[in-house]
């Protein structure tokens, strides 16, 4: 049999290339070797942003037309949402019993956002629990592998730790001690030269049609020395060239960064090459993102049917938990 492997992702809003790059496309590949299980975490959604739901329900709509336009076959990986498996929440709720307090305060990102997001009041046990909700949704489906990037697995970290003082206090081994699939991410920038992120605004958006993201490349900031056509640029410094690092063949990189040091190209030169390699990508995905979100009604009945599957893997394991627990 396949050994498991499970991830999921926020619908915090619209996916992006980094998001693509990132995790999507890996999460396609695994999908060959593996038995997928991946799912919309609307319940994380609310850790940060509680206070407004109204846009929820819809960025879960968006995220699973992304998924499913990107390429995620729901014949081959179960694609499910995490609130329509009520068994999330009640591991959630039996694992924050035995989960010291210490072990969540200790957490890297719990006071770094604190830190950064200043509009909002995250003094809840929603965000201070949230790698308790974490560690059941992973535990919950006993997977094998968990994608993670180098400075994602102290995150995973923890719900080993969970795992194993679980099986400590009950005796045995109901619940696994899931490995990180580590996986290169390639740092990806927005069309400002920072890393691409909603926050920034900066994104070439899965949703975007063609002639937008086309729009956006063609706009993007390059090297600022060069400031007219005849003058020479670095493409060390530029972002358009680190879009071409991940896009482009050598013979391509090698012609625009010979051509931009000399100045016998100029900047649209060396985007047109980007863009047609980007819109290879993006156009296919575009296009059928668009048919699932003209029929609502499908992508319902593939997140039921995901869901009812997750939950039938989830019933599972909580039987044994509560086995282990002696609870009826």
């Amino acid at each position: 049999m396949k050994k498991r492997v499970l991830s999921g992702m926020q619908p915090s809003g619209r996916l992006h290339l980094g998001n693509l790059l990132g995790a999507l496309q890996n999460w396609v590949y695994l999908q060959d070797d593996y038995d997928c299980f991946y799912f919309v975490a609307d319940w994380h959604a609310l850790t940060t942003g509680y206070a407004d739901t109204s846009a929820v329900a819809e960025n879960t709509r968006n995220v699973l037309a992304d998924w499913l336009a990107a390429g995620l076959d729901p014949e081959r990986s179960t694609v499910f949402i995490q609130s329509m498996v009520k068994e999330h929440a009640e591991l959630h709720l039996l694992l924050s019993m035995i989960t010291p307090l210490g072990w969540l305060e200790r957490v890297p990102t719990y006071k770094e956002k604190q830190d950064q997001i200043k509009d909002r009041d995250l003094g809840t046990y929603g965000f201070l629990g949230y790698p308790v909700l974490q560690s059941a949704d992973i535990l919950i489906y006993r997977p094998a592998f968990v994608p993670v990037g180098v400075d994602q697995l102290p995150h995973l970290e923890i719900t080993r730790e969970i795992a194993r003082r679980f099986n400590h206090l009950y005796g045995g081994d109901v619940l696994p001690d899931p490995e990180g699939l580590l996986a290169k991410f390639p740092k990806v920038p927005g069309v400002d030269g920072r890393k691409m992120s909603k926050s920034y605004d900066n994104c070439l958006y899965l949703s975007d049609s063609p002639e937008l993201n086309d729009k956006k490349i063609r706009t993007m900031m390059t090297d600022p020395a060069r400031a007219r056509r005849t003058d020479t640029g670095n493409p060390d410094v530029c972002p358009v060239f680190d879009l071409h690092k991940i896009f482009s063949s050598d013979d391509e990189r090698s012609y625009c960064a010979d051509g931009c040091k000399t100045a016998g190209i100029g900047c649209m030169d060396c985007k047109k090459v980007l863009i047609t390699h980007v819109l290879a990508l993006l156009e296919p995905i575009y296009t059928k993102r668009q048919e699932y979100i003209a029929n609502p009604r499908l992508l319902e009945e593939i997140a039921v049917a995901g869901s009812r599957k997750a939950s039938a893997a989830a019933a599972e394991t909580m039987s044994a938990v509560r086995s282990a627990m002696k609870l009826p």
